[in-house]
């Protein structure tokens, strides 16, 4: 289905409302707070038509309506096509990290970035050297408190997928479309059963070398989430980041 401008435009603000509040998005809501100069009336009929598309569903009757998989995959799609700067306004300052005293290597420099990243996101990030087969994990107890992880099973299930992703990393490679500086995985596009609840925002980082702090290589950093997670955020933030170590790597 090819989407109208009105259409486009309601999908995007019930996936952004729904990633701040947690909460449907009704139509009334929609009126309300956001002006498309139609009736609440239109809107519920654009609201269904992007039902039927699979694009957002009803999680029970009178409810409002959540993003299904396919409608944050739009969502995501439309911020990869904007042709827009990057907005470098995260304080990552990667240049500190690589001049501070203590790092004394790639593998110190990982664990600041990805405790950096995982601060900054708010969420679960992961980081791995391949030249040293060593990985690095922060932000638990940030990702914990989002309501999505309220149910043991829904933590026990992140865990599993995590430590999955660790144990398949090296051929995680061959699926990674080196075409994208950053791949996002929603839901069912991830490869592992129990990851189907999960985003999982991927970046590769090649490493400048610099002899005195002795750093070289690559590796790769990646953000875990509710599939409710702030894709435009965390991908700038990616883009950010990126953008970055290429300065240091010149």
């Amino acid at each position: 289905m090819e989407l109208t401008e009105r259409q486009e435009r309601i999908l995007n603000i019930i996936v952004e409302e729904y990633i701040k509040s947690a909460r449907p998005i009704s139509s009334k809501f929609l009126e309300k707070e956001h002006d498309f100069d139609i009736c609440p009336a239109s809107i519920r009929v654009e609201m269904q038509k992007l039902t039927n598309a699979g694009l957002i569903f009803q999680p029970h009757t009178s409810a409002g309506r959540i993003p299904t998989d396919k409608g944050y995959r739009f969502f995501v799609d439309s911020l990869f096509n904007k042709e827009s700067g990057i907005e470098d306004s995260f304080g990552l300052d990667v240049d500190n990290l690589f001049f501070k005293e203590e790092v004394a290597g790639s593998i110190k420099l990982l664990q600041d970035l990805t405790r950096e990243v995982a601060l900054i996101s708010s969420s679960l990030t992961l980081g791995y050297l391949f030249e040293h087969q060593v990985s690095w994990k922060e932000g638990w107890a940030r990702i914990i408190k989002e309501p999505e992880f309220s149910e043991k099973e829904i933590i026990d299930n992140l865990i599993e997928t995590i430590e999955f992703f660790e144990k398949e990393i090296v051929g995680f490679e061959d699926d990674f479309d080196s075409s994208l500086p950053i791949n996002v995985y929603i839901g069912d596009e991830n490869q592992f059963a129990k990851a189907k609840e999960f985003s999982i925002i991927v970046t590769r980082c090649f490493f400048p070398e610099k002899e005195k702090a002795k750093l070289k290589g690559s590796g790769v950093l990646a953000i875990f989430g509710p599939k409710r997670m702030d894709y435009n955020k965390n991908i700038n933030l990616l883009n950010c980041l990126i953008k970055n170590l290429d300065e240091q790597r010149k």
